[in-house]
This record gives C-alpha cells, structure tokens and sequence, in this order.
C-alpha cells in the first residue's frame, strides 16, 4: 500500500534527482520499487514515444522485441 505524503518527509525535485543519480542510494529500492517508479514516473502517453521506447531497449540489451508505429 503506498504511503500518503504526509506520512513522510517530504522532499524537493533536487532531492529526488540526488537520490536518483546516486547508485548506492538506487542499491537501497526493491525491484517492485523499481518497477513502480518506472510505470508512473512520465506524466502522460504523450511521452511514450517510438523513439523513447526504442532507446530504452537499447539501454536494457532487449533486442529480441521490437517498437512498431502504426
């Protein structure tokens, strides 16, 4: 169950994108965090792009899937 924000610090853009760039701190989340943050993270289907998908492929070595346009 996710957390309300008012029953934790909350914290500033910058902060989040320390904690972001920082590898041990990104050591510290589970998969389903992960997972989590990366389902709802882009604000809208107007970001999921061909182009965006297809980067993000290349970036996890997928190369067994392909992004079609139609």
């Amino acid at each position: 169950m996710p957390l309300k924000m008012e029953k934790y610090q909350q914290i500033t853009s910058q902060e989040f994108m320390e904690f972001f760039r920082d590898d041990e701190k990104l050591n510290e989340l589970t998969g389903d965090d992960r997972v989590e943050i990366f389902r709802t993270i882009l604000i809208g289907g107007s970001d999921l792009t061909k182009d965006l998908l297809n980067e993000i492929l290349s970036d996890y070595s997928v190369s067994n899937l392909d992004v079609i346009k139609i």
